[in-house]
């Protein structure tokens, strides 16, 4: 089990070392970049002030280097201006869209994202799992139908419609808080009881609204599983041994059917902040959504480049998470396989 985690632990390294790479060679690939862009309105303003330090900030972020120069002074492997001062070295780099660095842009975007996904995908998994094992063991009946249209409806329900819907219904009617991830009278206030109800009264409506879609897909894929591990002939030896009808769904079947469902871990979490992109601007929530969409769109590159290798290291660490609950959900399943 440790030589399994090192060896992965390692791979991890080297898979987010050449993601890096890419990520910070794709948001270069658009030409120019903010600070030659303001370079260029400010000349045509006359601001002479103003273009020297944006010229200053050129050669204090390398900006004025060749690319793989840049790369690896952003990464930390090679001398810059400060000397060694990259991602190895925990320095992420400057938000030349807010003139701040970029961990103090994402200081609270980080965790207020990890904290949503996590919820999102608690919900996935808590409402697919009983209603995909129910439609496959009562599959032809009502029960199938009824879970069948929940899951359509689903997954055609576009997810920024759903939060603009439940934007207008959930405080009309409901009472439910909208917008943000808190009351605006605990904004930069210390975590305390009273904050923290706050946030998870806040944080009912994007979970419902970014899981909706992973749990219509998760419960078709669930109730496909299920249904040709129930026609299995284990099943039948089963039910003839007298072996009482839920031992003998959750035992040995539904265990078989989870494997797939588990392997999405490693997909789930990437695809959710990705696909929540809309729903974080539809509903003022501070993620990295729209930090990403402002960071692209004004070629903030080293504020772009963080999030996609933060959401690549989320892929990583689902992916470790999930192999490691197959492992222990199936015994067929080993970390390195059987010495010969």
């Amino acid at each position: 089990m440790i030589r399994y985690l090192a060896n992965r632990l390692m791979t991890m390294a080297l898979t987010l070392a050449v993601v890096s790479a890419l990520v910070f060679f794709i948001v270069n690939l658009p030409p120019g970049d903010f600070l030659s862009n303001q370079i260029a309105e400010l000349q045509a303003q006359g601001e002479s002030a103003s273009i020297e330090k944006a010229e200053f900030l050129r050669k204090q972020y390398s900006l004025d280097q060749p690319q793989w120069k840049q790369y690896f002074i952003w990464l930390g492997a090679m001398p810059g201006p400060d000397g060694y001062s990259g991602l190895l070295q925990g320095d992420w780099g400057w938000s030349f869209e807010f003139d701040q660095p970029v961990s103090e842009v994402l200081e609270e975007a980080l965790w207020l994202t990890v904290v949503v996904n996590l919820a999102a995908m608690l919900f996935i998994y808590v409402v697919s799992l009983p209603l995909g094992t129910i439609a496959a063991v009562r599959a032809g009946g009502i029960t199938d139908y009824v879970v069948a249209i929940i899951g359509y409806i689903g997954l055609a329900t576009p997810n920024f419609l759903l939060a603009l819907i439940l934007l207008y219904y959930g405080q009309q009617y409901l009472g439910i808080p909208i917008g943000g991830l808190v009351d605006p009278v605990y904004e930069g206030e210390p975590m305390s009881w009273a904050k923290f109800k706050s946030i998870l009264a806040h944080l009912i409506v994007p979970t419902i609204v970014i899981g909706t879609a992973g749990t219509a897909s998760m419960i078709r894929r669930l109730r496909a599983n299920l249904l040709d591990e129930l026609g299995k002939p284990y099943v039948a030896t089963a039910k003839a041994k007298g072996v009482g009808p839920v031992k003998r769904v959750v035992k040995y079947p539904l265990r078989a059917a989870l494997n797939p469902f588990i392997a999405d871990i490693g997909n789930l979490l990437p695809s959710l902040v990705s696909g929540s992109v809309l729903v974080s601007v539809v509903l003022s929530l501070p993620t990295l959504g729209p930090a990403l969409l402002a960071a692209l769109r004004s070629q903030d590159h080293y504020l772009a480049g963080f999030i996609l290798l933060f959401v690549s290291a989320l892929t990583l660490v689902g992916m470790l998470i999930s192999d490691i609950l197959l492992a222990i959900l199936d015994p067929r399943i080993r970390f390195g396989g059987r010495s010969r």
